[in-house]
């Protein structure tokens, strides 16, 4: 992919123009966005499937979080979002199926903020999907599991935002979710900060580099 920064990416149908051109010449592609935490790209991903309709489907990685109790079990309740707390395996082969199957209805896990855990089948990828818009930290991470997640995109953006911007909407998440103040600092210090450190080195491995600051999202 050719990689060109693209820091002012002008509206959203023109984005959602340049997503649907990956399904000219395949029945069904993959568009993937990935970034930092709190750089805007679940609410990029589905603003794109909403301006699309019916001929688009949202996946999010999200939905591949591992559970609490297997959490629990590995060690990684403090790394919550990290890389090793969630299932690539699921998530790859999920992919697999969706460019694979275009008879049935695909159904899609998710992540509740309210649970605080995985939810199954919260979406679904219908037959006449053309283009599914997939989001998450590490779609272009140089890592095992991750590698064969990037090469059944047809595209990989990167979602870019000044780092103080970013961590501002994190804490903002944690307080939403029930952390004190001093919870949410702390968690954004020594998780959601080194989360996004290490999607920082993907970012040459996207063909797109954008920033949702500034873009009108809904037009």
């Amino acid at each position: 992919m050719e990689n060109t920064a693209d820091q002012h990416p002008g509206s959203l149908a023109g984005l959602a123009a340049d997503a649907w051109r990956l399904t000219e010449s395949v029945p069904r592609a993959v568009l993937g966005i990935a970034g930092p935490p709190g750089t805007g790209k679940s609410t990029l991903a589905r603003a794109l499937v909403e301006r699309l309709g019916a001929g688009a489907a949202y996946l999010p990685l999200d939905g591949f979080h591992l559970s609490n109790g297997q959490l629990a079990r590995l060690g990684l309740t403090a790394r919550k979002g990290s890389e090793p707390s969630f299932d690539v395996g699921g998530y790859v082969a999920l992919l697999r199926r969706v460019l694979d199957d275009r008879a049935h209805d695909i159904y899609v896990p998710d992540y509740d903020r309210t649970l605080h855990e995985p939810v199954a089948a919260r979406h679904r990828v219908a037959p006449e999907a053309r283009l599914v818009v997939t989001e998450g930290n590490y779609l272009a991470c140089d890592l095992p599991g991750w590698r064969a997640a990037h090469g059944l995109l047809g595209e990989c953006w990167y979602i870019d935002s000044p780092a103080k911007v970013r961590e501002q909407r994190l804490v903002e998440r944690q307080l939403a979710g029930g952390r004190t103040p001093a919870e949410a600092a702390d968690w954004v210090a020594t998780n959601d900060r080194p989360n996004g450190e290490l999607v920082e080195t993907s970012r040459e491995r996207c063909g797109r580099i954008l920033s949702t600051i500034g873009m009108d999202m809904f037009n």
